[in-house]
């Protein structure tokens, strides 16, 4: 799917209806530390609820990293709130002693064991998320896996797709299901060209802790003593000590189609690899991964998008995608706003949904093994150095290099339309573009930006300041009230999740060695 839908003609059409709508939702995960800014040692609090079967409330790599989960809103706004509302249940059932760390850059972690593995559980399913994140820290280290994001889930709108196919004459030519995991992977393949626009205007981490840093600061500038940063950078995070990791640098996953991206993940999935191998399934008689191959579940690709579907059969990712196609898109790119309590922030979560609406309608060829270089090149440097005055990208289509602001700038054209049909009456979307295009105007008005000049006028080390804001997002989050309907929800949802383990846990019908190997063959 080569040119799905002219913008101009879509405008034109009236398609207000057909734009609006998209189903929307947000995992945000943020690390769980003791006043002190140290990561916390206890267990995932049972007052939360069993981090297994809990669908609000669960942890991502750590027991020490709580990942908070809305459902799917057709209005940001709500999906907003309820996430809301989750901090507030967890400032009201947590430690006194304990706190989230607004930062996604995790600080005192000199000793990587400090950082607890998540638990499950004795039930085989519990077991198996277990020995994938021990298959983790010895493939990468714990580190990288305390780092902290904010996902955002869309869904395209029916009536988008309805357009959409009636535009092409195409109802008869192919299937829905198939139209619509074309349409999905012509969005993926717009937003890896165009990926590095996220961190640039949303990128919160351009410093870093010297004990992330585990002593490797040449390339880094030292802020204090205990602050390595980068003067131009926008997203440590999503840079090469983050979330670009050098072990899956050689890893070519295709985006062609949906096919095409499920068959180089499954031989990413079954090709062994020698240094995983040299680790071994087991230390003693205790498992330590799922595989020795590069790839031990579909999961473990760290992409800033993927193409997802609910599923709740026990079955992996790909067999989902597989039999019912792409439900909706993960991205997976933002950082956790450091200058919010709740770490987001709602201009960006509305960029990002007329973002990939943009993505879907424009032009997407195919990604040739030229462009694909230049998507790499350009999400690591912006990533690094995205903020350096007249820094120049690889612009593949427009066939040249091309300033990071003019780029911008023509994204930003090309998406006001589409902002302006998402409006409604508020004028939400098109306020929200309008603000963010000052910032790539003036580049001191970028988060990361703000952020390093902040540490500058305090002269405070990031430790001290991510400490700070904390414990004052603290005092103020679990002050707030919750409602009696929304406390007895989750209160209740939390005595379920624990019934929910029991029952699993009873109901082992096999041995965790079979279930292993009946689930990565499925």
């Amino acid at each position: 799917m080569h040119d799905l839908f002219g913008i101009k003609e879509l405008v034109e059409s009236g398609a207000k209806e057909a734009l609006a709508g998209g189903l929307k939702g947000l995992e945000k995960e943020s690390l769980r530390v003791t006043t002190d800014g140290t990561i916390a040692q206890t267990p995932h609090p049972k007052s939360w609820g069993a981090s297994l079967t809990h669908p609000f409330i669960t942890t991502d790599y750590s027991e020490a990293l709580p990942e908070l989960i809305t459902p799917p809103s057709r209005n940001t706004e709500d999906a907003v709130f309820f996430l809301k509302k989750l901090h507030h249940f967890l400032y009201q059932h947590m430690n006194e002693n304990e706190m989230l760390w607004c930062a996604s850059m995790p600080c005192a972690v000199s000793n990587e064991k400090a950082i607890p593995i998540a638990k499950y559980g004795s039930s085989n399913v519990g077991k198996m998320k277990h020995i994938y994140r021990l298959g983790l820290d010895f493939r990468y280290g714990r580190r990288m896996q305390a780092i902290a994001g904010v996902h955002f889930n869309y869904s395209v709108p029916d009536k988008l797709w309805d357009l959409l196919r009636d535009s092409k004459n195409s109802r008869k030519a192919i299937n829905t299901k198939s139209f619509r995991d074309q349409g999905y992977f012509s969005l993926i393949r717009n937003y890896c060209r165009m990926s590095w626009i996220i961190p640039l205007l949303f990128g919160n981490s351009p410093v870093v802790c010297k004990s992330f840093l585990s002593g490797n600061t040449a390339r880094f500038k030292k802020f204090l003593k205990g602050t390595y940063y980068l003067p131009y950078a926008t997203s440590l995070r999503m840079s090469d000590i983050g979330y670009k990791n050098k072990n899956q640098s050689a890893l070519e996953i295709s985006y062609d189609s949906l096919d095409a991206y499920l068959y180089s993940l499954k031989k990413a999935i079954t090709t062994p690899y020698p240094e995983y191998e040299a680790i071994g399934l087991y230390d003693g008689h205790n498992r330590i991964q799922l595989s020795t191959n590069i790839l031990q579940i579909e999961n473990e690709y760290y992409s800033s998008i993927r193409p997802k579907r609910s599923d709740s059969s026990g079955k992996r990712p790909s067999t989902g995608l597989r039999l019912n196609g792409v439900e909706y898109v993960e991205m997976r790119a933002l950082d956790v706003d450091m200058l919010n309590p709740y770490g987001i922030n709602f201009d960006s979560l509305l960029f990002c949904e007329a973002f990939l609406i943009y993505c879907l309608l424009e032009r997407s060829p195919l990604i040739s093994e030229k462009e694909l270089r230049s998507i790499e090149y350009n999400e690591i440097t912006v990533a690094l150095r995205g903020r350096q005055p007249n820094l120049l990208l690889n612009n593949e289509q427009a066939g040249k290099k091309q300033p990071v602001r003019d780029w911008t700038n023509e994204i930003f054209d090309r998406m006001m339309p589409i902002c302006e049909l998402l409006d409604g009456e508020s004028k939400l979307y098109s306020s929200a573009l309008k603000r963010l295009r000052e910032t790539v105007v003036d580049t001191d008005l970028l988060p990361s930006a703000k952020i390093l000049d902040e540490l500058t006028k305090r002269k405070q080390e990031f430790h001290s300041f991510a400490l700070e804001l904390s414990t004052n997002y603290k005092e103020d989050l679990k002050n707030q009230n919750l409602s009696i309907e929304t406390e007895t929800l989750l209160q209740q949802l939390g005595v379920d999740s624990f019934s929910d383990i029991k029952s699993l846990e009873k109901a082992r019908d096999e041995t965790l060695e079979e279930y292993i190997k009946h689930y990565l063959e499925n």
